[in-house]
This record gives structure tokens, sequence and C-alpha cells, in this order.
């Protein structure tokens, strides 16, 4: 039993190794906003990625491609042998969610001495890169 749970963690310390994930959190902009800008660039590889975002002119990409270059990095410092396979575009953005953050409550004057709440909301991402399997094989 000890050996097969020994091989069942070296397999999945393999797996984990060819993942590699960037997280931003508190991101100034409201999720939904976000998603139409995430949703350009899931499951597409990552150097045409960083294009979509560089020369999107949707705030949001700004922040995204910041961060798919740290996750970029991540995947190099746990890569080192198989860089050639980044510049080949087999590295795909597997999975990238985004989920609320924290939501800042303002009040602004409004007719009549009322009060109007604005919410001023924000957002967590999360990336993880992976290698294409289809290439791969």
């Amino acid at each position: 039993m000890g050996k097969r749970k020994r091989l069942m963690a070296e397999r999945l310390k393999e797996t984990k190794k060819q993942t590699a994930i960037a997280k931003l959190n508190d991101v100034p902009t409201s999720p939904r906003k976000m998603r139409l800008v995430a949703d350009t660039v899931r499951g597409v590889e990552v150097n045409k990625a960083l294009d979509l975002l560089h020369y999107s002119k949707r705030d949001a990409s700004a922040y995204l491609e910041k961060l798919l270059k740290s996750a970029i990095a991540n995947w190099e410092a746990k890569n080192q042998d198989k860089a050639a396979e980044l510049e080949g575009g087999n590295v795909i953005v597997k999975t990238i969610m985004v989920d609320e953050g924290r939501t800042l409550k303002r009040i602004r004057p409004c007719p009549q001495g009322r009060a109007g709440r604005i919410r001023k909301r924000s957002n967590h991402v999360t990336i993880i890169l992976d290698v294409n399997k289809t290439v791969e094989e």
C-alpha cells in the first residue's frame, strides 16, 4: 500500500510541475467587465494571448496582461529545461477564473435629499497555464 501511494504522489507531483498558477487579488474593475476580457484568452496559446491583451482597448486587459506575464514567469521557473515548449507554442491558458472581490459602498446625493448607493466592485483573477495535451501526444 505504501509503494502505491508513493507512485501516485510522484505522478501528481509530475503533473503539477507542468502547470503554473498566478493570482491577482482586489483588481478595481467589476467582475462582469473582467470576464469579458478573460473569455477572449481562455484556452489560447500564451504568446497569442499576450498579443490579444496588449492590443485590446478594454481597461481590464492591462491587469490581465500583467498577470499572464507573471504566470509565464512562474511556468519558466518550474520548467527551466522545457523553455522550447513556450517558444514553440505548446503552453496554453488552461483555466482563467474571475471571482467577485470586496465591494466598497459609497453614498452619492440624489434629488429630494435622498442618498443613492454606489457599489465599487472589485475582483480576484486566477490563471492556470498548462502544456497543450494534443501537441504533447
